[in-house]
């Protein structure tokens, strides 16, 4: 029985080659579509789910309150904290301390070998491997990060420090990490690599009792309660039965007995614990975090473009079941029973959605080219994973439960003595065919609609905000991190030898870039009076040649300082400090790093930050041994290619042991749009499916209904009716249809539209021109495709047509 169901079912689908195609093609876009994201979403949610307990293993995060100035929250915590934690807080089963070293230089001590720098090694307690246990290849697990100057590596660092070796043999070697100092360390463990998908990079476990006189604790900021690095950070496992609520309730007291409450009472610090599976969606060691709403969002369009393809499905079927009546009434004349009828259809829907199947296999593979950009670094589709083989069994059945059960009800309804005489409708009678016809076109519509407003106003945003004036010249300014806390002396060493090249025509050093992710803020003593007024600003350590290099309006004093006593601000400091002008600004002194330091420079605002946030009140100072970029403008008409090289060749003979990587001030600053140009361009691809599918099933629902129309044509042109006339009648109902959507469809469009907007501080106006136009567009193609079937019809000989009348 079975195999003769789908015997008939490919009989079927090869005489109605139109509709199989368009099914498939529909269904396979769609089904690609959910698969690639299924992929995407079961990679991300694979970080670090292979720990023991791993539900019990949270990250204290700490959450500074600044008033007015927002909430901001941070994955270190104060060095303290790590100290006390589990004296004071009850339910800790083990803690784990790190604290990372950002590019830190490697070195065999033996052999003077250096490895360059890299992000790889971290500080480490001896909780850490405890609450994440590692397979130990070499020393004792116990005792390895007891002792200060020991170093825990991994496979992979073996290899490379010491290749041929075997990890017994490795023990008690020497490394040397360079990081604000020479760190000698002796080797006392080796541990197997992680081979499952972790956010954990490090491969070099120094121990953390190295950092033990007071010099060093203060250097690292471990001192203090309101010291908040993101290097500094704290792992718990909490003991059985021990809620993360209740941790989090523990650390009230611990604030109150610690630290310094607020003005009004409040306590601007505080931490709480977040779960290990939530590591994966903020910042991490490996800076792959994943945006949550992101994902979340690519979740909504999978479903979407996938419910537009089953609505293809269901509307078209329901449409033709008419064309099969004859065939129901006669097979249940000769005996057949519904519920054979029903098995009947879903075994021809499954065929269809099988065979979409394994088209859609082929189309993630494009998909994965065309998205490469956005997928993760390593990801990979493992199909035959067992995930991946429930999606290819249970997916398709599901889908022929949800797309086909309708439809064959529908069919298998049918009156035996009606269908046979083709008496389907009874006048007069409301037709649920026909209502849930135009309700699923009216739900296709709209999305496709909602799509392009969405993709449209998003372009013209990001367009708007990318154009704005900066404040500042981006223009041939390329840039390159120094070594951390390098010599004061090879910095100018390097600065002098740029300055001598006929293709620059200035350097500069600084902290930071002109405009970028990096946020320095602190707080400065305005004198009011007999009193001071605190006023919170950001900070940006420079030198004398910044202003010129990044084209910084001049407002009033002198554009450069050398003096760790002087300063500049911007016009947006002078206001806020209660300065009338900059020129009165010149010259006044306030109170910054618990001394007082003197005003020498106003310049211009400038968007040292995204579009999305106003411009602080801004403070230059000079603290020359914590540059951490240069800075280069080069004359106009030059090669960038081969500048970019020749400055990254002089580089290298100041640092030698250093890489050299020159990077254009205009593509940092086109980082700031990045996730939106990635939802952009996410939402601008699926509005193509979207139109593409919606036009599918247009085209097939259009030349269905119009060819049951031809009789009606037909008397209408022998009546005299013109071809306008005709395409009028058959375009009207669809025009309707259309204006329906478009009425659905501004609504959820503006709702997004509106809260995106409004995370810009420098946004447009919503567009109400660009919603229109979407209507009008979708109106457009809709009219196309019904008009071409229209004019095809129209075309037809009457006497043909109404020969058997």
């Amino acid at each position: 029985m079975l195999k003769n169901y789908f015997k008939i079912a490919y009989r079927n689908l090869q005489r109605n080659k139109l509709r199989a195609t368009i099914h498939i093609l529909g269904l396979s876009i769609g089904i690609a579509i959910c698969f690639l994201i299924f992929n995407v979403v079961m990679h991300s949610y694979s970080f670090d789910q292979f720990h023991p307990d791993k539900d019990r293993i949270f990250r204290i995060n700490t959450l500074t309150d600044w008033g007015d100035g927002g909430s901001f929250p941070n994955s270190g915590t104060p060095g303290p904290l790590g100290e006390v934690i589990t004296d004071e807080i009850a339910g800790l089963e083990e803690k784990g301390r790190l604290y990372t070293m950002y590019q830190a230089l490697v070195a065999l001590p033996a052999t003077d070998k250096v490895f360059g720098r890299t992000n790889e090694v971290t500080f480490a307690d001896p909780g850490f491997f405890k609450i994440f246990p590692r397979e130990w290849l070499a020393g004792n697990p116990e005792t390895a990060l007891l002792q200060p100057e020991s170093v825990v590596i991994s496979e992979a660092s073996m290899h490379k420090y010491f290749p041929g070796s075997e990890a017994s043999d490795v023990l008690g070697q020497e490394l040397m990490f360079v990081d604000s100092d020479s760190i000698y360390a002796k080797v006392t463990g080796v541990i197997a690599d992680y081979t499952e998908n972790t956010d954990f990079i490090f491969r070099d476990f120094v121990s953390l009792s190295t950092i033990r006189t007071q010099e060093q604790i203060e250097w690292y900021g471990l001192h203090d309660w309101t010291s908040v690095n993101s290097s500094s950070q704290l792992f718990v496992k909490l003991a059985e039965g021990v809620t993360p609520e209740s941790v989090d309730e523990a650390f009230k007291p611990l604030i109150v007995k610690n630290m310094e409450a607020e003005d009004d009472g409040e306590y601007a610090t505080s931490f709480f614990t977040e779960p290990l599976s939530e590591m994966h969606f903020q910042p991490n060691y490996a800076s792959t975090h994943v945006s949550k709403t992101f994902l979340k969002g690519l979740i909504f369009i999978g479903l979407i473009i996938l419910v537009l393809a089953t609505l293809n499905f269901v509307n078209l079927e329901t449409a033709q079941a008419i064309s099969r009546s004859k065939e129901v009434g006669i097979r249940k004349t000769i005996g057949g029973t519904r519920f054979q009828l029903i098995s009947q259809f879903l075994v021809e829907t499954f065929l269809i959605i099988f065979t979409s199947t394994l088209l859609a296999l082929a189309f993630v593979e494009g998909l994965k080219l065309i998205f490469s950009t956005y997928l993760p670094q390593d990801f990979a589709i493992a199909y035959f994973s067992l995930t991946n083989i429930l999606f290819y069994t249970v997916f398709p059945v599901l889908l022929t439960l949800i797309t086909g059960i309708y439809p064959a009800f529908i069919l298998s309804n049918y009156d035996p003595q009606r269908a046979l005489k083709g008496e389907m409708t009874r006048d007069g009678k409301f037709s649920v065919g026909v209502f849930l016809r135009k309700n699923l076109t009216v739900i296709q519509l709209s999305s496709s609609i909602a799509f392009i407003i969405l993709v449209l106003v998003l372009s013209y945003q990001l367009k708007y905000v990318t154009s704005q004036p900066l404040g500042f010249d981006k223009e041939a300014v390329l840039y390159a991190h120094l070594p951390f806390m390098s010599d004061p002396d090879k910095m100018l060493q390097l600065q002098d030898r740029y300055n001598q090249e006929a293709m620059v025509k200035r350097t500069s050093l600084s902290g930071s870039l002109a405009s970028s992710t990096s946020l320095w803020t602190s707080i400065v003593k305005v004198p009011v009076d007999t009193t001071f007024e605190e006023l919170s600003i950001q900070v940006m350590n420079v030198d004398s040649a910044f202003v010129g290099v990044n084209g910084i309006l001049i407002l009033a004093g002198e554009a450069s300082i050398d003096r760790e006593d002087e300063i500049m601000v911007n016009a947006k400091f002078v206001k806020e400090a209660g300065f009338s002008s900059p020129e009165e600004a010149i010259g006044a002194e306030i109170g910054y790093s618990q001394k007082q330091v003197k005003i020498i420079g106003v310049v211009g605002d400038f968007h040292s930050r995204s579009m999305r946030e106003e411009i602080r009140p801004l403070l230059f100072t000079y603290n020359a041994p914590y540059f951490q970029s240069v800075n280069v403008k080069l004359n106009s008409d030059q090669n960038l290619a081969a500048a970019k090289e020749r400055l990254e060749e002089i580089y290298l003979t100041v640092y030698p042991y250093e890489e050299a990587s020159f990077s254009f001030l205009d593509t940092q600053i086109d980082r700031f749009y990045q996730e939106d140009m990635k939802i952009k361009n996410v939402l601008g691809f699926a509005c193509a499916l979207a139109i593409l599918i919606s036009c599918l099933g247009l085209f097939g629902l259009s030349s269905f209904t119009i060819a049951e129309r031809t009789k009606e044509i037909s008397i209408r042109k022998v009546l005299g009716a013109t071809l306008q006339q005709i395409i009028f009648l058959l375009s009207k109902e669809y025009m309707i249809l259309v204006g329906v959507s478009f009425l659905i469809a501004i609504f959820p469009a503006y709702y997004f539209l509106n809260d995106w907007l409004n995370g810009f501080n420098s946004r447009v106006d919503m567009p109400y021109l660009i919603f229109a136009l979407a209507g009008l567009g979708v109106m457009a193609i809709c009219l196309l495709i019904v008009g071409i079937h229209s004019y095809v019809a129209s075309q037809t000989n009457p006497a043909k047509v109404l020969k058997s009348e």
